[in-house]
């Protein structure tokens, strides 16, 4: 069962190595969610470089030029490298990449095979004897050029130390993934929320990116539309044809807390964004928030943040 809210800890160092015609896409979806994380834990909780092989500039597939912050090797490691390569990764396979990812993996805890990532830690045997994936376009001739790899066909595929992934809306997946592991489902449904449309018809993994019962996934999405005027746990379970036991228990199972914990959460990250981005008083944040008054809200939220809401007001 994962963690609702997990124990702080120290900061985790990420370092992303970006090889020619990198992926804009899947650069971001990996950066992004580590940037949110921080925002919302008000902390370093990630702390990420850029490196290349040889410390040059390097220029993304769409013409986007990154000026690393240093070479790969001068790099003294930490908890993950996200090996990014996209178009052209075959010419990146060389005997010196090979050397460096076989050095990097003994200072780094995990490595990370993003888009086409994995072809090139298959190539320095880094995933010999393990499952991978990649970008869907890649998988049939990957099976083929390295048998030792167990290849899979799924959207990010977790094995050891190594992490492997398609093309760029899986690289969302495969960090969002690590946020919940080390800070909980909580903050990962947050972290989602920020960049993920919710309906109240919602495709399964649509706001959790992750695998959860379509019953979780459908009563969140109608939690999230309906947060001025929240609904009974039981009626929601009525709508989605369930009992409000089999909800809570699937929700216990996949989020680590009771529907009532989760959606109160979703209603105080709400009023958290009302406090940082809008000109909205803590009144009219607490009724579009489901609250009765302000002084309710404000209890609430400083039960579950620490700070009441005027602590979240952003200067200017």
């Amino acid at each position: 069962m994962p963690n609702w809210i997990a124990a702080p800890t120290p900061p985790q160092d990420v370092a992303i190595l970006l090889f020619p015609r990198f992926s804009n896409h899947c650069l971001a979806n990996a950066v992004e969610p580590l940037r949110a994380a921080n925002d919302l834990l008000l902390r370093e909780a990630y702390r990420w470089r850029f490196v290349t092989l040889e410390g040059d500039t390097v220029t993304s597939s769409s013409g986007l030029p990154v000026v690393p912050n240093g070479r790969l090797r001068d790099h003294a490691g930490g908890d993950y490298l996200f090996v990014m390569s996209s178009y052209g990764a075959r010419t990146c396979a060389t005997p010196a990449t090979a050397r460096a990812l076989t050095s990097a993996a003994r200072r780094f805890k995990t490595l990370a095979g993003m888009d086409t990532g994995a072809w090139l830690m298959a190539h320095a045997g880094l995933l010999d004897g393990k499952s991978a994936t990649i970008h869907w376009d890649e998988l049939t001739a990957f099976s083929e050029a390295f048998p030792m790899v167990d290849t899979l066909p799924d959207r990010v595929v977790s094995d050891g130390t190594t992490l492997t992934c398609g093309g760029g809306m899986t690289a969302f997946d495969l960090v969002l993934d690590l946020i919940r592991r080390t800070h909980g489902a909580a903050l990962g449904l947050e972290v989602s929320a920020m960049f993920l449309h919710q309906t109240v018809e919602a495709p399964p993994h649509r706001v959790f990116r992750q695998r959860v019962a379509p019953l979780v996934e459908n009563a969140v999405a109608l939690m999230s539309a309906n947060l001025e005027t929240p609904l009974a746990i039981g009626a929601i379970a009525l709508h989605l044809r369930s009992s409000q036991k089999t909800l809570t228990r699937a929700f216990t199972k996949d989020l680590g807390a009771p529907p009532a914990t989760v959606y109160k959460r979703l209603r105080l990250a709400a009023a958290r964004r009302y406090a940082q981005q809008s000109g909205y008083s803590i009144t009219e944040i607490a009724l579009r928030c489901g609250y009765a008054n302000a002084a309710a809200m404000t209890r609430a939220f400083t039960g579950e943040y620490g700070q009441p809401p005027s602590a979240f007001r952003r200067p200017g």
